[in-house]
């Protein structure tokens, strides 16, 4: 099988790399546009700021190839956000995908040291459906590091409550996407990368 990892300006490339590697995959991480094009399986990882991200992707054509991948494509983290319609951050459009809006997280009145952002830590996920969570049990621990999310919507599969409930994970067409990181997630993140593959 023919993995790709698409390679930008976004950090957590080799963590995905590596936990891909334990699993026994061998991943290429690239940014030729005919190698991600003919890849079987592609992740599309992030960690980073959306507005320079998109201004990256744009300026190397990535924003429109994404797009038009027709294989199974994941995004993780910033890569979910980034598949979302627009972030608040920095007043960012993004790629499209979901049509769901990424927010920032604002703690309730007088509960700001109790809920800090950003969300950082082990969280309970919930309401799982579909393909990438098969043999993953509700309320299993992953784990999360991020300001922003996308609100939930038809095209959520996951849940996650922190301040207010948000999509954990977003699925439409051929497109999958984590706010979690599962290469960080010991089993069950490993379980779901091992899910993705067989997708």
């Amino acid at each position: 099988m023919n993995i790709v990892i698409i390679k930008y300006n976004a950090g957590n490339i080799e963590s995905v790399n590596n936990a891909l590697n334990r699993q026994g995959v061998n991943a290429e991480i690239t940014a030729e546009h005919e190698k991600i094009r003919k890849a079987d399986k592609v992740i599309f990882p992030g960690v980073g700021e959306a507005s320079t991200t998109m201004d990256y992707l744009r300026k190397q054509g990535l924003d429109e190839l994404i797009v038009s991948l027709k294989q199974p494509v994941l995004g993780i983290c910033l890569g979910l956000q980034l598949m979302c319609a627009h972030s608040e951050e920095n007043d960012t459009d993004c790629l499209g995908i979901f049509e769901e809006k990424v927010k920032r997280f604002i703690p309730n009145p007088g509960e700001e040291f109790i809920t800090k952002v950003p969300h950082m830590g082990w969280n309970a996920i919930l309401d799982l459906t579909g393909d990438l969570f098969k043999g993953i049990a509700e309320n299993e621990y992953v784990y999360f590091v991020h300001s922003y999310y996308a609100e939930k919507s038809e095209h959520t599969i996951a849940t996650c409550n922190y301040i207010n409930p948000f999509s954990a994970a977003l699925h439409k067409d051929n497109f999958y996407a984590t706010q979690f990181h599962p290469e960080k997630s010991g089993t069950v993140g490993a379980k779901i990368l091992d899910n993705f593959l067989k997708i």
